[in-house]
Order: C-alpha cells, then sequence, then structure tokens
C-alpha cells in the first residue's frame, strides 16, 4: 500500500486528471484549446504558438490533453511532445517536453526538454526544427 505523503499535491492532481482523460472516449483539439484557455495569458501565448507550430510542421500529430497538459501524439496514440506550463507545478518555467517516441537522438547524450519564458523569432525558430526532427523516422 502507497503511503498518501509519498506524492505531492500537485502529483497527486495530474493523476487524478490523467484518470480523467483515460475515461473519456475522445480527447480532442478542443480539449486542448480549454486546457490553453485556462492558462495565464503568458503561458497560454506559449501554448497556442506551439501549437500552431505543430499543426503547421507536424500536422499528422493528433493533439490531446495529458495530464492536463497540451499534447500532441503519433498514430498509436504515444506522446510525442507536450507544453508543460510553469504554474502546473510552480516551476520558474514553462518546459516543452519530448518523450522517447520523438526522434530527437544525437549520440549518446541529449536534451528532451526545453525551457520557455517567452517566444522571440529565434525561439520559434528554434522550435520549428525540434518539432519537426521529433517526427522524423
Amino acid at each position: 500500500m502507497t503511503d498518501k505523503n509519498t506524492f505531492s499535491d500537485f502529483e497527486r492532481e495530474a493523476m487524478k486528471e490523467r484518470a480523467g482523460e483515460l475515461r473519456k472516449t475522445k480527447n480532442t483539439e478542443a480539449d486542448v484549446l480549454d486546457k490553453i484557455s485556462e492558462m495565464p495569458a503568458d503561458e497560454a501565448k506559449i501554448a497556442i504558438e506551439i501549437h500552431q507550430l505543430v499543426k503547421k510542421i507536424a500536422p499528422e500529430l493528433k493533439p490531446k490533453t495529458w495530464y492536463s497538459m497540451p499534447a500532441y501524439a503519433n498514430d498509436n496514440g504515444k506522446v510525442v511532445l507536450f507544453f508543460q506550463p510553469a504554474t502546473k507545478f510552480k516551476a520558474r518555467y514553462s518546459t516543452l517536453g519530448f518523450n522517447d517516441t520523438a526522434s530527437l537522438d544525437e549520440g549518446a547524450f541529449w536534451p528532451t526538454a526545453f525551457a520557455i519564458k517567452e517566444i522571440t523569432p529565434a525561439v520559434r525558430q528554434q522550435l520549428s526544427v525540434l518539432i519537426g526532427k521529433s517526427i522524423q523516422k
């Protein structure tokens, strides 16, 4: 039996949200946009920019929520990338994360999460490259 204090309040809430997502018969782009609309304006601006880039660069990825975060999955339903807003875990910055289904491999060591504080033209370009690379086979 697991001790109730093993998980933080944030982790327990994320698990409850994920269980609710799994019970839904559909998890759609509308759900992602709803989650983005609940974010503070600065995080929502980043999330919507990522959403638009994914739709443009990797339209084969399907938007869905994952642990109550905007995420994008392949045809098998496996999440390739996700946006974690800073406020979700009271972190210093938001992150764009990539799961092992993403093709970011570079030798024996590579990053799978990137801190984002704002979208600039340079950041937009880097995001575009990462999103494109994440779907390469």
